[in-house]
C-alpha cells in the first residue's frame, strides 16, 4: 500500500526523518550530562566537597585548603575514601621544544577513588604524596601517543617538568584527562606540605559510605567545618558543602541550556509528526471505499485500525536510517563547532547504542502516536455511504482536525523561530558590542618561564625586558606590552584597596583587581589617558611606587575628587605587607576581558616589578599586516632569547574576543537549524492541507467559476484559507513563546526575552511562509476547468 502512494510515502519519511534526525542527536547530548554514568567506578556514590563563604551567592563550591583537608579526612565519618587534586600548568621539555601542558597535583588516593588505573607502570603511592617525596608523573595517554610517539618504554623514563628531572611511573587510560582537560598529574604531597590554611586551593572528592545518604554526608561535612571555624581564624564566615558528584562536573546553566535545546527539537519533532498526521488523513480519505469494501467483507474495525497503524509504523521505522544518519552528521558538525579544549573529557556525545535505542524507539512511539488519529478517523465512516461514493469525501471534523494540526505546527514553529531569532541577535551584539581593547592588529601570546633560574622576580624581569626588545625590533610592529594580563585572556590579581588617611581596616576596603605591566601599555591597548600621564621606562622597570587607576577606582576611593592623580593609596594583597601607590594617570572605564562584562570593575595597573610572573603575556601592535603573520618571527625571537620557555596560547586580538562568547555562536547557529528545519516542515503542512482540499474542492471551485468567479478570486480564496490558518498559528504561537522564552533570559544579552522585533520579525517570517506554500494549490485552483469539473460529479 505504501509503495502505491510512493511521494506520500517519501514525503512522509522524509519530514519524520528530520523531526527524528535533530531529537536524537540533541539527546546523545542529554544522555551525557545526565542520563550516562560519569566514567568512574560506582559515580553515584562519589561527592564534590568544598565550602561556601557566609555572603556570597555563588552555588559553586569554594576549594579546600591541604590541611584542611587533612583535618576533613580524619574527622568525617561518612566517607570510605577521600582524594584532592589542584589544577596546576606545567612546562615540559626533554630535548625538544618546551611545552605548556594542563596538568594538576593529586593525592595518592583520587586515581583509586575513581577507579582509574594506568594501563602501563602504577599509580602514585602513599611515598610519593608526602612531604620529601620523589618527583614522579603520570601521563595521559593522548600526551604519550603525541610527545613520545607512543614509546613502550616511557616508564621509567626521565623527563623535566618546570625544569624538575622527574620520573614517568605511568600512562593513565585514554581518553582519561580528569578533572577536564589535563595531560599530567603530579603528586599533591611534596607542593602542598607547607601551604597555609588560607589557601583553598584543593578540589575535593569523596566517596560515601553504603548507607549514607548526601544529606548525611553534607551534615558531617558542616560539623566539621564549625570545628575548624572555632579553631582557626583562616576559616572565619565558611561553612562545609556537598553536592552530588554530577551537579558540580555539570553546571546548572549547561544543563538548562540543553534541556532548552531538547525542548525545541521536541517542538519539530511534533511538527513533524502533524506533518504526517496530516498526510494520512489525507490518504484515508481517498481510501474511504477501500475501507469500506474492506469492512463489508468482513474486517473490523479493529483490524482495520491493526493495518493503518502497520502502515504508519512502517514509515517510522523507514525514517529512522535516515534519522540516525542525519543525527550523526549533526553530531559532527557540533563537535567541530566547539574549539579545543572547551568541552570536558567526559562529556562525550556520540551515536552510542543507547542513542540509537532511544532513536528506534521513539519512531516507533511517533509512528503510533501520528497514525492512530487518522486510523480511527479513516474507520469511523459511514460503510453504505462510502461504498456508494465513488471517492473521499472531506468530512468537517476531519477537516478540522488537519487544520487544527496546521495551526498547532505554526505555532511550535514560531515559538522555535522566536528562540533562534534571540539567541542568533545575542551574537550579533556580541559581535557588534564596543570592543573595550581595539582587537584589530592585536597579536597575544604566552611563555612560561620555569626553574630555578627564574625562582625570584629580578631574572624574570631582565628576561621579559630581553624579550621585549627583541620583540619590538620586529618590521611591522608598532609596540609591545608585557603583563600577567592580556586583554580578553584574563590574569590580573586581586587586593583591597584604601586611600592614603583612611581609617578603614583592611578586610572593609573595597576590593580592586590589579596587574603589573611595562610601559607602552595604554598605547598597546589603544586607550587615551584621561589625565595624568603613562609609566617612564625607569618607573616600568623598578618598583618606583607609582599606578594607572581607571575612573571607577579613582570614584570609589576618592568621590569627591575630580582630578585624583597626585593622590596616594595603599594596595593589600594579603601576602605581603600593604605597599603605597601615587596616581600618575587615570584611564577610562574600558572592558579588559570579555564584551559581556557588566559594570566596570575597579582596576589599577602598576609597574612590572609589583608583579612578576613566570607566566606571561605579551600583548603586540602591528601595522600594515595582518597580525597572525608575526606569530612565527615573535617565537623564534623568544627562542633566541631562551630556549627552554614554553610558548602558547599564541592567538590574534579578534580571536582572543571571539573566545569569549564562541559559546552563543554556537547556541545561535543550532536554534537556527532548529527553526529551518520547523519552517521547513510547517511550510509542507500549509502546502499538505491546501493542496488535498484543492483536490476534494474541485465541484465547489468549478461551481464558483461557472457563477461567475474569477480565477484571481480562486487564488485569492485558497490563499487566504492558508494565511488563516498561519495567522491562528502565529497567534498562539506569540502567547506561548512570550512564556517559552524567558526559560533563556539568563543567556541573552542586549536583548529582551519578548523582544518585539524577534516576535514580529519571526510572525511576518511564517505569514510569507504560508503564503509561499499557498501559491501551487491555488494556481492549481484556478486551472480547474468547470465543465469539466461539474461533469466529474
Amino acid at each position: 500500500m505504501l509503495a502505491k502512494a510512493p511521494g506520500v510515502t517519501l514525503v512522509a519519511v522524509v519530514c519524520l526523518a528530520l523531526g527524528i534526525g535533530v531529537n536524537s542527536a540533541i539527546f546523545s547530548i542529554v544522555d551525557t550530562i545526565a542520563i550516562k554514568a560519569l566514567p568512574f567506578r560506582d559515580p553515584d556514590g562519589l561527592v564534590s566537597l568544598g565550602t561556601h563563604r557566609e555572603g556570597s551567592n555563588d552555588g559553586d563550591l569554594g576549594g579546600l585548603s591541604p590541611p584542611d583537608y587533612r583535618d576533613w579526612r580524619e574527622r568525617t565519618h561518612s566517607f570510605s575514601e577521600m582524594g584532592a587534586i589542584s589544577s596546576r600548568d606545567y612546562s615540559v621539555s626533554d630535548g625538544g621544544e618546551a611545552e605548556r601542558l594542563s596538568g594538576a597535583l593529586v593525592t595518592a588516593s583520587l586515581f583509586p577513588m575513581l577507579g582509574m588505573q594506568p594501563i602501563a607502570g602504577r599509580s602514585f603511592s602513599d611515598d610519593d604524596d608526602r612531604a620529601g617525596g620523589a618527583a614522579v608523573a603520570l601521563l595521559s595517554h593522548g600526551l604519550w601517543q603525541r610527545r613520545y610517539a607512543s614509546d613502550p618504554s616511557i616508564v621509567g623514563r626521565r623527563i623535566f617538568v618546570d625544569t624538575v628531572p622527574t620520573v614517568v611511573v605511568g600512562v593513565m587510560p585514554p581518553r582519561f584527562q580528569f578533572p577536564e582537560q589535563a595531560e599530567l598529574w603530579l603528586p599533591a604531597g611534596p607542593a602542598t606540605a607547607k601551604t597555609s590554611r588560607a589557601a583553598r586551593e584543593l578540589t575535593v572528592l569523596g566517596r560515601r559510605k553504603p548507607g549514607v545518604s548526601l544529606q548525611a554526608a553534607r551534615e558531617d561535612v558542616v560539623a566539621v567545618e564549625k570545628q575548624l571555624v572555632a579553631q582557626f581564624p583562616e576559616n572565619q564566615k565558611l561553612t562545609g558543602a556537598a553536592k552530588a558528584m554530577r551537579d558540580e562536573l555539570v553546571p546548572e546553566d549547561v544543563r538548562l541550556i540543553v534541556y532548552t535545546m531538547m525542548g525545541a527539537v521536541t517542538f519539530v519533532l511534533l511538527i513533524a509528526c502533524g506533518n504526517v498526521a496530516n498526510l494520512l488523513l489525507a490518504r484515508a480519505t481517498a481510501r474511504q471505499r477501500e475501507i469500506a469494501v474492506r469492512a463489508a467483507l468482513g474486517a473490523g474495525r479493529g483490524r482495520i485500525v491493526r493495518q493503518l497503524l502497520t502502515e504508519s509504523v512502517v514509515i517510522a521505522l523507514l525514517s529512522t536510517p535516515l534519522g540516525i544518519a542525519i543525527a550523526y552528521v549533526g553530531l559532527r558538525w557540533l563537535t567541530a563547532s566547539v574549539p579545543p579544549g572547551q568541552v570536558p573529557y567526559y562529556i562525550d556525545w556520540s551515536m552510542n547504542p543507547r542513542v540509537v535505542v532511544y532513536t528506534a524507539a521513539i519512531a516507533i512511539a511517533t509512528g503510533v502516536v501520528f497514525g492512530l488519529a487518522p486510523a480511527l478517523q479513516a474507520t469511523r465512516g459511514d460503510l453504505h455511504g462510502s461504498l456508494k461514493e465513488g471517492r473521499g469525501s472531506a468530512g468537517g471534523f476531519r477537516n478540522r482536525l488537519r487544520s487544527g494540526l496546521v495551526v498547532l505546527e505554526v505555532a511550535l514553529s514560531l515559538v522555535v523561530l522566536v528562540g533562534a531569532s534571540l539567541f542568533v541577535r545575542t551574537f550579533v551584539n556580541f559581535e557588534r558590542a564596543r570592543a573595550g581593547v581595539p582587537t584589530g592588529g592585536l597579536m597575544t601570546l604566552r611563555f612560561f618561564m620555569a626553574g630555578d633560574a627564574y625562582a625570584t622576580p629580578d631574572p624574570m624581569i631582565r628576561r621579559i625586558d630581553d624579550i621585549m626588545r627583541r620583540v619590538e625590533a620586529l618590521p611591522g610592529v608598532t609596540s609591545v606590552t608585557a603583563s600577567q594580563m592580556m586583554p580578553y585572556s584574563g590574569g590580573m590579581s586581586g587586593g583591597r584597596a584604601i586611600p592614603d588617611g583612611s581609617t578603614v581596616t583592611v578586610d572593609r576596603a573595597p576590593q580592586i583587581t590589579f596587574a603589573g605591566v611595562t610601559p607602552q601599555l595604554l598605547r598597546t591597548l589603544n586607550q587615551p589617558l584621561v589625565s595624568g600621564r603613562d609609566f617612564t621606562g625607569a618607573e616600568g622597570a623598578s618598583r618606583s611606587g607609582v599606578a594607572i587607576v581607571n575612573q571607577v577606582l579613582a570614584k570609589q576611593l576618592w568621590p569627591d575628587r575630580a582630578d585624583v592623580v597626585g593622590l596616594r593609596f595603599r594596595l593589600a594583597t594579603g601576602l605581603t605587607q600593604p605597599e603605597t601607590f601615587t596616581v600618575i594617570g587615570t584611564v577610562g572605564d574600558f572592558r579588559l576581558f570579555t564584551v559581556r562584562q557588566g559594570k566596570p570593575s575597579p582596576y589599577a595597573f602598576l609597574p612590572l616589578p609589583y608583579a612578576p610572573r613566570r607566566d606571561t603575556g605579551l600583548t603586540i601592535r602591528v601595522a600594515g599586516a595582518a597580525p597572525a603573520s608575526i606569530t612565527s618571527a615573535v617565537r623564534e625571537q623568544i627562542r633566541q632569547s631562551d630556549p627552554t620557555l614554553a610558548i602558547f596560547e599564541a592567538k590574534t586580538g579578534d580571536q582572543a574576543r571571539a573566545d569569549t562568547y564562541w559559546e552563543y555562536g554556537l547556541y545561535s547557529s543550532m536554534f537556527s537549524i532548529f527553526g529551518i528545519v520547523a519552517v521547513l516542515l510547517a511550510s509542507v503542512g500549509v502546502y499538505g492541507v491546501l493542496s488535498y482540499a484543492v483536490s476534494q474542492r474541485q465541484q465547489e471551485i468549478g461551481v464558483r467559476m461557472a457563477l461567475g468567479a474569477t480565477r484571481g478570486s480562486v487564488f485569492r480564496l485558497i490563499v487566504g484559507d492558508g494565511t488563516r490558518l498561519a495567522i491562528a498559528g502565529i497567534l498562539f504561537g506569540l502567547v506561548a513563546a512570550a512564556g517559552v522564552t524567558q526559560i533563556i533570559k539568563s543567556f541573552l544579552y542586549n536583548v529582551s526575552p519578548t523582544d518585539p522585533v524577534s516576535f514580529i520579525a519571526t510572525a511576518t517570517l511564517l505569514v510569507v511562509v504560508a503564503v509561499a506554500a499557498s501559491y501551487v494549490p491555488a494556481r492549481r485552483a484556478t486551472a480547474v476547468d468547470p465543465m469539466i469539473a461539474l461533469r466529474a460529479e
